[in-house]
């Protein structure tokens, strides 16, 4: 920058016309052209600072690939592992929890192992052993309808998993719930079913049981909690680390990546790519160019056009993108001057409107952060949206109505503090994590994951397995780098499968 302000106005304007010819020439000669040699050309491109973008980076690292630069629109990296100070504590706007940990010597969540690399301060949450109920009227014990609304489990798996081996159509999860006679006919009941079961469903999927995949639900759950199906273990770790679950990532960043590897705050608009390259232009207009990328944003991202593409991704693309559903999963949290709630670590509030501020935590809890006076309430899918367009003012007036309904024989005072973020508005994300719809079928998946030319796609919505969850994301990141390692090491590289056309109506085909 120092050597164009010394320039003289000559050479700014010759530099101008020469840029603004580049900039009309054929998208095609522009990557084609590329040199290896220029400032801006690397061999891959890193769209997407999150779990799938550093563990993408750091397979190429492990590959002996170096040309590789992290480009990513927030000041760290960490994508939807978002802290905030609050309180005096970090709290975590996004991801919270370690999902299936191990069994024995079985298979490992890499999360886990990242979470004992470096130290996670973690703590089992007692989801199902330590919850209190109320409704409206204040304490309700409704845990006999709480804990049964968990026994449908079983019947609901066997009833997917006989539509796969039948290789019938996918119907939804409510659907699946009326056939093995799992009816929420009350408040209390709905209330549960949105929490614990069969299939701790909205809680987890951040959609209701109408909009969501009978199969990939109960399936995607088994390959993350249920080891007789590969999964990792039926626990949790909640991260109370005060450097913030996106430590994780971060530390493991930094044992590979070098200063010149990553971008940070630098948006992209536009993308340009071909059988012979990629193109990436910026918020301001700086241009990149590499050999390969690997676009790692979220699927919200995706579907809201906040990048444009050229040429305009294909058709069978385009119908993948806009299938699948990105979710919202919001956590509204409020401090107060003491503690007047519940004891137990979860509380459920079961309100006339299904999915009315139903799932509740106490953080001033001995598990957790005592003293602390915090205490947060979960919303989810189109509730989450629905508040997303109200002021902060109206949001807390309406949760506060549902504290003083729970608690009717106390005196509760206004937060001190009261925070949400909203990610379905956000931009940078346009939600919290994919969920996998009735309609969606297996070849949408590989329509989804395929690249177009020399551009690949990676995170949780492309994981078959594990979409919805950070170990999905470190998967694909891994997988999907390996291809293009091949690709840049042999020079030569086939499309990964695809489908013009979706006539297949398989809801699920396992890897």
């Amino acid at each position: 920058m120092t050597q164009l302000r010394l320039s003289s106005w000559t050479w700014l304007f010759l530099l101008g016309c020469w840029g603004w010819a580049e900039a009309t020439r054929g998208t095609d000669e522009n990557i084609a052209g590329a040199s290896t040699q220029r400032p801006n050309h690397h061999k891959v491109l890193i769209l997407g600072g999150g779990v799938a973008g550093v563990i993408a980076a750091r397979t190429l690292h492990s590959q002996g690939i170096e040309d590789f630069v992290i480009v990513d629109a927030r000041h760290e990296l960490g994508g939807r592992m978002m802290t905030k100070s609050f309180g005096g504590k970090v709290i975590e706007q996004g991801p919270n929890w370690i999902q299936g940990t191990q069994e024995g010597d079985g298979p490992a969540n890499p999360i886990f192992e990242l979470a004992n690399k470096y130290g996670l301060k973690s703590q089992f949450n007692d989801w199902f052993g330590s919850v209190s109920t109320y409704d409206a009227t204040g304490f309700v014990d409704f845990l006999g309808t709480f804990d049964s609304s968990g026994d449908g489990f079983t019947n609901i798996t066997i009833l997917a998993g006989a539509r796969v081996d039948s290789s019938l159509v996918d119907i939804s999860v409510r659907t699946g719930y009326s056939l093995v006679d799992a009816k929420s006919a009350n408040p209390h009941a709905r209330a549960s079913e949105y929490y614990h079961g069969p299939l701790q469903f909205d809680w987890e999927y951040a959609q209701t049981p109408e909009q969501s995949s009978l199969i990939a639900a109960s399936l995607g759950n088994n390959f993350t909690y249920n080891t007789d199906q590969g999964g990792f273990s039926d626990a949790n770790l909640m991260s109370l680390d005060q450097r913030g679950f996106k430590s994780l990532i971060q530390l493991e960043a930094a044992e590979f990546l070098k200063p010149q590897q990553t971008m940070l705050n630098a948006t992209v608009k536009t993308i340009s790519y071909s059988k012979n390259g990629v193109t990436v232009i910026l918020k301001g207009g700086n241009k990149l160019t590499a050999d390969y990328a690997l676009c790692t944003f979220s699927l919200g991202v995706l579907q809201n056009d906040d990048v444009t593409f050229t040429p305009a991704l294909p058709g069978f693309k385009q119908e993948a993108i806009q299938s699948m559903v990105m979710a919202t999963y919001t956590k509204i949290f409020l401090r107060f001057p003491q503690k007047f709630w519940f004891d137990t670590e979860m509380a459920i509030y079961a309100d006339s409107e299904r999915g009315r501020y139903p799932v509740w935590q106490s953080l001033d809890h001995p598990n957790f952060f005592p003293g602390s006076g915090i205490v947060f309430v979960t919303v989810t899918g189109d509730y989450s949206v629905r508040i997303e367009a109200l002021p902060d003012s109206q949001v807390q007036q309406e949760v506060m109505g549902v504290v003083r309904s729970m608690f009717p024989n106390v005196t509760v005072p206004e937060p001190t503090e009261f925070f949400f973020p909203r990610w379905h508005s956000n931009p940078l994300f346009r939600g919290s994590y994919s969920n996998w719809p009735p309609s969606f079928s297996s070849q949408h998946l590989d329509n989804l994951r395929a690249n177009v030319g020399r551009l690949y796609f990676a995170g949780e919505a492309t994981s078959r397995k594990y979409f919805g969850f950070l170990h999905g994301a470190y998967f694909e990141g891994l997988g999907i780098a390996k291809l293009i390692a091949e690709c840049v090491k042999g020079g030569i590289c086939t499309d990964m499968e695809h489908f013009p056309r979706i006539t297949n109506a398989r809801p699920y085909e396992n890897e």
